[in-house]
């Protein structure tokens, strides 16, 4: 049997701004394809938004995160950004 070993990168992302407030960025969803910034970077395969507070949140993916780091940056005020 062949056992296949996955690694998932991770962003521990703090925002400048609540999340909530961030998701007015999707207000035109259908020019987005997503109502949320949760639901635009999950729409990203192997990548995942976890809400981890106000302003804070988890993100992984197994090799979709440089992509989804550089989009960020361009796009939301991010206070503070860990790789973990």
């Amino acid at each position: 049997m062949k056992t296949t070993t996955v690694n998932y990168e991770t962003l521990i992302v703090t925002f400048a701004e609540p999340i909530r407030t961030l998701d007015n960025l999707f207000d035109d969803a259908e020019a987005w394809g997503a109502a949320s910034l949760k639901e635009w970077i999950d729409c990203y395969e192997s990548t995942r938004f976890t809400l981890t507070g106000e302003r804070t949140a988890v993100i992984t993916s197994e090799y979709n995160m440089e992509y989804v780091q550089e989009w960020l940056e361009r796009h939301t005020p991010i206070a503070n950004l860990i790789s973990a």
